[in-house]
């Protein structure tokens, strides 16, 4: 019997994590100078009423080259036969006898901005609903998009622009890049009806925090307050809401008040929050996240597999087949250069990932070292898992 031999290491990935809590490090350092933060109210706060709204329609995607729906997509071909009846051309034949590789189906959507005007231009995404393989060189024939309330507010129409997506096929063998089957329009959409946007006719304007704060309401209302002469009397309805109302009846001016309203500057105060998406290993931490007293002990784990094959000979005039049979040896090495870490009272940021960093934790060992810190009580903020 003959032996081949193969061998594997894993190594422990502690240079690789020191290297990453390093620029982790450098990158966050500029933040946690101070804990209080001013932005502008246009910055943080939306006004109750100005807000887009999302239109969708059903359009067929023509002159492609034999890339459309297939025969299967029995509703691209109903469509097409309804368009030229609508045209004047009568069609007398069963759809399911007709093919038309050069067309697809496809959903129009698009967003319909805030003040906009009939006969302004927006932007349109298209998407296929069959099983056409690339919209590329397709054109979009005029498309109705509706509201909620299926009213129309657009038409769409142009040429499909797919950014640089292709798919390609040949022999046996093909190659997608991007998303062949979606694309956009730019300006391709010509608006009709006009949203109508009233503000001020009940006498007072709201503000939606973009991130709910107590506290950042209620610095909000106390820096309109003093800055707006009376009859102006700002309050923080809930977290989200800052109202704005006048003690005088009637409609308010509301343009020349968001005008001085929106550019003044507001400290503001955010949760202590660590965003975690485990499957990519990224960590994301606020600068206000601090830890009690604990201690965090990392040890290091080198994995060798070792795998012999060996090659198994039959006998002499036999009838059976030389076999590889692979045999493996796993050897686990626990590190002894275990470290022990003691971090005090109200550790911050920097602190934290400077200990961290000591240890020589990889992204995916500092998130279960931020987990085990939580479940043990001791981390004054809250983990959101992406």
């Amino acid at each position: 019997m003959a032996l081949l031999s193969a061998r594997r290491v894993v190594p422990c990935p502690a240079a690789l994590g020191r290297a990453i809590a390093s620029a982790l490090m450098l990158v966050l350092a500029v933040g946690l100078a101070s804990h209080v933060h001013a932005s502008r109210i246009k910055d943080i706060a939306a006004v109750e009423g100005i807000r887009p709204n999302q239109l969708s329609g059903y359009g067929i995607v023509v002159g492609l080259q034999g890339t459309g729906d297939g025969q299967q997509a029995i509703f691209t071909i109903q469509s097409i036969l309804n368009m030229l009846r609508r045209r004047g051309v009568v069609v007398t034949v069963d759809p399911r006898q007709v093919r038309v590789k050069n067309a697809a189906a496809v959903l129009v959507t698009a967003s319909l901005p805030p003040f906009a005007r009939s006969g302004d231009r927006i932007d349109v995404q298209v998407s296929s609903l069959g099983d056409a393989k690339s919209l590329r060189g397709g054109t979009l024939i005029a498309t109705p998009l509706l509201g909620g309330d299926s009213a129309v507010y657009a038409v769409a129409q142009g040429s499909v622009s797919l950014g640089g997506g292709f798919s390609v096929a040949a022999s046996g063998a093909s190659e997608t890049i991007g998303h062949p089957t979606s694309g956009t329009i730019p300006e391709g959409a010509l608006v009709e009806r006009e949203v109508p946007v009233e503000l001020g006719s009940d006498g007072r304007l709201r503000f939606s925090l973009h991130l709910p704060d107590v506290s950042t309401a209620a610095n909000m209302a106390r820096t309109i307050n003093a800055s707006m002469p009376m009859p102006w009397v700002a309050t923080a309805i809930d977290p989200k809401t800052v109202e704005l109302r006048s003690v005088e009846p009637g409609p308010i001016p509301a343009m020349a008040l968001l005008a001085q309203v929106e550019t003044l500057e507001v400290p503001t105060d955010r949760r202590a929050r660590i965003v975690i998406n485990e499957r990519t290993g990224t960590v994301i931490m606020g600068s206000d996240v601090r830890i009690a007293p604990v201690a965090i002990a990392h040890g290091t784990l080198q994995i060798e597999i070792q795998t012999q094959y060996g090659v198994s000979q039959p006998g002499p005039f036999s009838e059976g087949e030389t076999v590889v049979v692979p045999e493996s040896q796993i050897v686990a090495n626990e590190g002894r250069k275990n470290s022990l870490a003691v971090l005090e009272t109200g550790v911050t940021l920097g602190k934290l990932v400077a200990g961290l960093n000591t240890l020589g934790v990889t992204p995916q060992d500092l998130i279960a070292v931020l987990q085990a810190i939580q479940a043990a009580g001791a981390l004054e903020g809250e983990i959101e898992m992406m």
